[in-house]
């Protein structure tokens, strides 16, 4: 018994420190960096990566290359313009004082941790129930944060790997002086080993589908969400669901199994994202719709000064997903 009890090892990627957590009764591996934005670097089952890892972690540091499971706060996807009104702040972001970053319309995209050195461990544990890493970032402490999202607070993030799967939980917790607006993601970049992506089959707990506009903006209208179920075959994604199943548990299958993705607790909606010819697909739990910090209004929601908002997510690997 005690051969198959989970396990955390001190490995590098890159030069970087890590964490690897080990599930041997599963054979599922995931390793984590703490020193890069806890980015979830590589999830393995019986020695085949589930993950989209492409140029590398070396990359993604860089450059924000596609890679791994990066955490987005504290926004999620795109902000319209390099400004927006939320909780009686008004912001300027500006690239010389806070790390935005743009994608090739200018617009700024995936908040502001983008490989992020302020993550603490606070604690790892391993027994013969879970493997897990907890984490803590004290945005409040960096004036180059502060100065793109005004709104002190600190961020407590357990990563758990537990037999077959694997669960990110964050949890915002608000400053004492000043609501926090919520609207952060996950964006994993999940593939198939050894399956062409047309052959991947997809269930997505989609009700609605956001209208957006060739920015990726969405409009305010939306539409009925159309696919829900089957092959991707020739299909492309970068669509936004406002409006999801209850509960909502997204799945990527093929071969001998498959990769579920259950939105736990704390979410309001999810982005499906896959370019055409990728070889991964990316399920995103969301806390807020895209460009929710101009246009969220009163429908944003705050977390009272002092108070907490928790988000869960997970991702089962079920049989043998892949060829």
């Amino acid at each position: 018994m005690t051969a198959l009890a989970h396990a955390i090892h001190e490995t590098t990627v890159d030069g970087h420190d890590a964490l690897l957590l080990v599930s041997p009764a599963a054979q599922l591996e995931a390793t984590i960096v703490p020193g890069a934005g806890m980015i979830c670097a590589s999830l393995t089952h019986d020695g085949r990566e589930l993950l989209h890892v492409g140029e590398g972690l070396s990359a993604y540091v860089e450059r924000a290359a596609t890679f791994g499971v990066p955490l987005l706060h504290p926004w999620a996807n795109r902000l319209e313009r390099l400004s927006y009104e939320a909780a009686g702040a008004h912001v300027l972001l500006d690239p010389a004082r806070t790390p935005v970053k743009v994608d090739g319309n200018g617009l700024s995209i995936h908040g502001l941790l983008h490989a992020s050195t302020g993550w603490a461990v606070q604690r790892t544990h391993a027994d013969a129930g879970a493997a897990s890493v907890a984490a803590r970032l004290d945005f409040g402490a960096d004036p180059r944060l502060l100065a793109g999202f005004p709104f002190p607070h600190t961020l407590e993030l357990i990563i758990t790997l537990q037999r077959d799967a694997i669960s990110w939980e964050l949890t915002l917790v608000a400053g004492p002086n000043r609501a926090v607006p919520v609207s952060f993601g996950w964006h994993p970049y999940l593939r198939l080993p050894g399956i062409p992506r047309e052959e991947w089959q997809l269930e997505l707990p989609v009700v609605r589908r956001a209208m957006l506009d060739a920015r990726g903006i969405p409009t305010g209208q939306t539409s009925p969400a159309g696919f829900r179920s089957g092959p991707l075959g020739d299909r492309a994604f970068d669509d936004l669901f406002p409006l999801l199943d209850d509960p909502a548990e997204f799945v990527l299958a093929g071969g001998g199994g498959a990769l579920r993705l259950r939105l736990d607790e704390g979410w309001a909606c999810a982005q499906v994202y896959t370019p055409p010819g990728a070889d991964f697909i990316c399920f995103e739990p969301m806390t807020a719709p895209t460009d929710a910090l101009r246009r969220g209004g009163s429908s944003l929601h705050l977390v009272s000064p002092g108070e907490r908002h928790t988000a869960r997510w997970s991702l089962l690997v079920e049989g043998r997903p892949g060829a």
